[in-house]
């Protein structure tokens, strides 16, 4: 038995709702429990990020980085498993139904709102560092449809609160998220998806 104790959904939910994100419908099974959260960060905005609490283990975040990719699209892969090396507290995957999947996981023992709130933060720096080199993925030809940006973000409290915590995620890198490797990527999987 652990000598710390996990805390229950609503403590969970309560921490949501001070961070400013709307938890959707909990769901519960064999003492597990889920959330849908929607997330917007600076550039990338429906982020779909599923939360699961089980109390022995701790709390996963889930995004949904992208609808489920080709086969045909070993770049792509490829561009997972980098990210798995230059993003670190992060593990990229290919869920079963081909969509790749951002997690980060916090163990039980640190799960408290703080760590929630960072893990979130986490979530949405990486996929708004990613942007452009998941464009393709998300859109045919990498075109990104008018006016996408022009709303207000659902969640500029977490992103207050925690971005500056993770900088390395938040802070423009030098020549822009359009430039270098991450534009030449998206390029090459638009014309893969185009041609496939």
């Amino acid at each position: 038995m652990p000598a710390f104790a996990a805390p229950s959904p609503a403590e969970i939910e309560a921490w949501l709702a001070e961070l400013g994100v709307p938890p959707g419908p909990r769901l519960e099974r064999d003492g597990v429990t889920a959330w849908d959260v929607v997330l917007d960060g600076r550039q990338r905005r429906d982020l779909r990020t599923t939360l699961i609490l089980d109390p022995t283990l701790g709390l996963i975040a889930w995004a949904h980085l992208a609808p489920p990719i080709g086969d045909g699209l070993r770049k792509a892969y490829r561009a997972l498993l980098r990210w798995n090396d230059e993003f670190p507290l992060a593990k990229f995957s290919i869920a079963d139904d081909g969509r790749p999947i951002l997690a980060v996981e916090l163990p039980a023992r640190w799960l408290d709102a703080d760590e929630l709130g960072l893990a979130l933060a986490r979530v949405v720096g990486i996929a708004d560092r990613l942007f452009e080199e998941t464009r393709a993925w998300l859109w045919i030809g990498g075109r990104v449809p008018a006016g996408y940006g022009d709303r207000p973000g659902r969640t500029p409290a977490l992103l207050e609160r925690f971005g500056p915590r993770v900088p390395e995620l938040f802070a423009e890198p030098a020549g822009g998220l359009a430039e270098g490797p991450a534009a030449e990527l998206a390029d090459e999987a638009a014309g893969a998806q185009v041609e496939g």
